[in-house]
């Protein structure tokens, strides 16, 4: 069994590591403090079985880093550990393509039975919540979170940078490309998310932001 464990508090990944050295003995750890690391070590090692992915970190937006994970990495599944507990929060994060979601205050018993369910291919929730139901379409569109899978690694960078507000010459030199490959990128955004203007892109992708994630489950 091999896992990856994404969290940028090494006394929590430590507390986390222990916890699966007991319950799955001989497992092999891996560990990253962000996305950026975390997308380097998928990338040295495809036989990952399983992602460990805290959704608080420095530097991360919303669902930014699982949408990350998720589109550039979709074999290898991602259970959310995370100390958010809101139900809608959860329920998003399966939405975006999580495989579980397990608040960071539950037991080891439930830790491991998240993990072993996971890696058997069922969808684990907290035991107070369902799985929640498909969305239902407001419109001709797919849902938001089959059309954010649709961009390559390169354009997700440059959606999040739109999101941030910056415009095309600051990601150009960000991203140390040239101001006609920005607004390439930014036309197959469009063209993928299926929208017409910058401001529309900011707007469908809010609810990648946890405050922005609307109704209660």
């Amino acid at each position: 069994m091999r896992l990856l464990l994404v969290d940028d508090h090494p006394l929590f990944r430590e507390a986390l590591a222990s916890a699966i050295a007991l319950a799955f003995p001989g497992a092999e750890l891996h560990e990253a403090d962000g996305i950026r690391g975390a997308c380097d070590i998928l990338d040295r090692n495809p036989a990952i079985d399983l992602t460990l992915l805290d959704l608080t970190m420095q530097g991360v937006a919303g669902f930014d880093g699982l949408v990350t994970i998720r589109t550039r990495f979709p074999r290898v599944p991602i259970l959310i550990v995370s100390g958010l507990e809101e139900p809608r929060i959860m329920h998003e994060a399966v939405r975006h393509g999580a495989a579980g979601f397990v608040p960071k205050a539950v037991d080891k018993a439930t830790l491991t039975r998240a993990i072993s369910e996971v890696l058997g291919g069922a969808l684990f929730m907290p035991a107070d919540q369902v799985p929640p139901a498909p969305a239902r379409p407001n419109s001709r569109k797919p849902p938001l979170a089959e059309r954010v899978a649709r961009l390559t690694p390169q354009q997700m960078r440059v959606l999040t940078m739109i999101r941030q507000g910056k415009l095309n010459k600051q990601i150009a030199h960000e991203l140390q490309v040239g101001d006609s490959t920005v607004k390439a990128h930014v036309s197959e955004i469009l063209r993928k998310l299926e929208v017409i203007s910058r401001t529309q892109i900011v707007i469908e992708t809010a609810y990648l932001d946890f405050d922005q994630t609307g109704g209660g489950f």
